[in-house]
Formats: C-alpha cells, structure tokens, sequence
C-alpha cells in the first residue's frame, strides 16, 4: 500500500496559507526544509530534506527553527494559536 500523502499537503497547504496571511505577496519563498517522522513496522525514522544541499544551509534552517520553537514555547498549528 503506497503512503498517504495527504497529511504532508494538508500540512504545507496550511503553511503557506499562514505565509500569504502574516507577509502578503510582496515576499517570496527562500530555502525550504521539511523534517517528517515515518511510522510504520520498522518503528520510528525521521526524514529530513532542504531544498539546498549545501549543508550549512540545512543546519541553519534548523537552528533556526529550533530557536524559534524554543521561545514560542512550540509549534504554533492554525486553529491552536496565532497560525504557524
């Protein structure tokens, strides 16, 4: 049975949703990195990928975001808080 994607574009949707909402159109998308779990009968793997395969490009991103986590106190989701 191939993986539901669903999750992931829902996901992604909502993000870009709360971009357009909190920047406008005057801005545009930099660099990208998604860090998804997989689940399934070999237990727990955690996937990572930037759009830019210079690795100090992908470490930044996720400095970054965890800084960010850290002082909001966590994820902010659409409907639990201020957006994303």
């Amino acid at each position: 049975m191939p993986i539901d994607q669903a999750r992931v574009g829902a996901h992604i949707a909502a993000q870009m949703e709360a971009i357009e909402q909190d920047y406008g159109e005057d801005c545009r998308i930099g660099d990208i990195c998604t860090v998804v779990e997989v689940l399934g009968p070999h237990g727990s793997h955690v996937r990572v990928r930037p759009s830019d395969a210079r690795a100090h490009v992908g470490v930044g991103l996720l400095r970054w975001a965890e800084a960010t986590l850290l002082r909001m106190g966590g994820p902010q989701i659409a409907g639990e808080g201020e957006g994303e």
